[in-house]
Order: C-alpha cells, then sequence, then structure tokens
C-alpha cells in the first residue's frame, strides 16, 4: 500500500484523538488510576486509544495493533499481517494531569517490524508532525503554517544542545556521571522530556536526544520523523529493537560520537 495512504489514515486518527484529549485537558472530573507499573493514566488515555483502536478495525482490519492502554504485542483486529500499528493515546500523562501542556498522542505504522510512518500531534501546544517515506518529516505550526523539517548540521559538541529525561533515571540506570560528563563537552542541555525532545532534533533546535525507561509504544512514532528529517535514532547500546528501552537520538553527524560515549565512557572524545 501506498505509504501515502497510510499517512492520510494516521493524520485522520490524530484528529480523532484531538478532538477527545482536548475536551478532557483541565477537566475537573478526570478520573486518574495508577497502572501496575505505577504510572498514571487517564480516562482520556483510554478514550482516545479505544477510539483509534475503533478507527482501525474499521478502515485496517487484517492490520496488527500495540496499544499502551488495551492493545498488546501481537494482538490483531481481526487478522494476521505484517503490517502493525503502534499506539501512545497520551504521551506525557503525568504533564496532561497537571495542566502542562507538552503531551501527544503518538501514531505509527510499522511494517516488517520498521517504524515507516508516523504522526505525532501535540494540539495543547498547537503543533503536529508526520513523516513517511516518499513524503519527508514536516510540522505544523501554531500559526498553521505547514513546513518541511530537517536535523541541523552542527558538527561538533562544543555547539550542540542535548535534551535528556528524568535524571533520577540516569541514576537509576548507573549513567548519571556519564550524562553529566557529556553535558561538559556540549554547549547546554535542557530537559524537554517525551516526544517533544525527538520533535525538537529533527527540527533542528537541538542536536542530541537520550533517555531511559521507555516502551515500543514511547518510540514507534519518533523513529520515522526523525529519520526522515535526517538524523539516527538508536539504542544507547545498539541497534533499536522492539525491546528497546533506552534510546540516542542525534542529528546523525554527532551519533557515533556520543554512542561512543555513553558505550565507553573512559574514552576521550
Amino acid at each position: 500500500m501506498d505509504a501515502t495512504i497510510d499517512l492520510a489514515l494516521a493524520l485522520e486518527m490524530a484528529d480523532i484523538a484531538d478532538r477527545i484529549s482536548l475536551e478532557r485537558f483541565y477537566a475537573q472530573d478526570l478520573v486518574v488510576e495508577t497502572k501496575p507499573d505505577s504510572t498514571p493514566v487517564t480516562d482520556a488515555d483510554r478514550s482516545v486509544e479505544a477510539a483509534l483502536k475503533a478507527k482501525l478495525q474499521a478502515e485496517r482490519p487484517n492490520d496488527s495493533l500495540i496499544g499502551e492502554e488495551y492493545g498488546t504485542v501481537g494482538e490483531n483486529l481481526h487478522g494476521q499481517g505484517s503490517r502493525t500499528w503502534i499506539i501512545d493515546p497520551i504521551d506525557g500523562t503525568a504533564n496532561f494531569m497537571r495542566g502542562v501542556p507538552v503531551w501527544a498522542t503518538l501514531i505509527a505504522l510499522a511494517i516488517d517490524g520498521k517504524p515507516t510512518v508516523s504522526v505525532v500531534s501535540a494540539p495543547a501546544m498547537g503543533r503536529r508532525w508526520w513523516a513517511a517515506p516518499g513524503v519527508g518529516a514536516h510540522t505544523r505550526h501554531i500559526d498553521g503554517r505547514e513546513t518541511q523539517i530537517s536535523v541541523s548540521k552542527i558538527n561538533n559538541l562544543e555547539n550542540a544542545s542535548l535534551s535528556y529525561n528524568n535524571l533520577k533515571l540516569w541514576d537509576q540506570i548507573g549513567q548519571l556521571d556519564q550524562l553529566i560528563e557529556l553535558s561538559r563537552k556540549i554547549w547546554r542541555t535542557r530537559a524537554f522530556g517525551d516526544f517533544w525532545s525527538y520533535m525538537l532534533l529533527a527540527e533542528g533546535t537541538l542536536e542530541i536526544t537520550a533517555e531511559h525507561n521507555l516502551q515500543i509504544y514511547d518510540i514507534a512514532a519518533l523513529v520515522p520523523i526523525v529519520e526522515q528529517a535526517g538524523g539516527i535514532i538508536s539504542d544507547l547500546d545498539g541497534e533499536l529493537t522492539t525491546t528497546s528501552s533506552s534510546v540516542l537520538a542525534t542529528n546523525g553527524i554527532l551519533h557515533r560520537t556520543v554512542a561512543e560515549h555513553f558505550r565507553h565512557p573512559n574514552i576521550k572524545n
């Protein structure tokens, strides 16, 4: 199937998700529960995923689905196949429930295990990003303009910007010292968090982002956008797989240098 047809469906799904999630953002009666893995989930998360699953059931009944709230790896809507949709209904649930507008619905289509088409939609920020083969990576700005995006051409750490996630996670994984050492070599560090770091990377606003404790539904939609924008996204320890939980993304030029820093911390870059 033509990637542009799948992209059109993904964009329709993002429209559906935006309507549901925005209606529940700031809602006084928002229902928040704690899942078995101790992470929060809201009624908005579940409503968005249920709506997108229903859309896929109607439009792509033979495709598979992986969803954070209801779907499981290998769950098919009606059949078997090499096409799997991967959905995170609200990436940044903690932000959503606290009234911070940095959250998004992540929608990806993986073919033979490789994410190829994706949409990241952040309606409270007025932003959306999407990518597909033959289309490239694009964004819609808050003023409605749509532009193609690409990573930066910065080729040295001294002028690079890094975004990371929770320092506690870096400490727990035993790499906090490496992160701090890298921060001493670069221009500046920020913790934009979640999907936004990767979208800023794809736009050329920063050059490096890395984080831990991710699931496939946190990662899949990021891959086409970063790659179609000219960047590289990998596991911190090597090749990105469906079981990866630690991710490194760069503008491509700096990828080897940063990857070697984390894999071999005693090597001077």
